[in-house]
């Protein structure tokens, strides 16, 4: 899996856009958007980084490829609440 992190990503339309971008490249690939933490996961089918954050960068963004964590990938459980990180009270989980 590859990751950029995006300091410029700051909503759902620039979520957007960079999803289509990558999936313009690779129609097969799963892209996950992370907006808090402002890092786009790219499970990539066919591309490498450098064609893929080519993309992002031609639809206007600015990544930069970082490396993932085993434990970046998971969700994990906070402490007295949701997976999600909020209290649980508005979770349906």
């Amino acid at each position: 899996m590859l990751a950029f992190r995006v300091d410029d990503m700051t909503c759902g339309h620039c979520a957007s856009t960079m999803s289509k971008a990558v999936r313009a490249i690779d129609a097969d690939a799963r892209v996950e958007i992370d907006l808090a933490q402002q890092v786009v996961r790219i499970d990539a089918t066919n591309k490498g980084n450098g064609e893929l954050g080519k993309a992002i960068a031609e639809a206007g963004y600015t990544p930069v490829p970082v490396e993932l964590r085993p434990s970046a990938t998971a969700a994990v459980p906070r402490a007295g609440g949701c997976c999600c990180g909020s209290d649980g009270s508005g979770c349906r989980a």
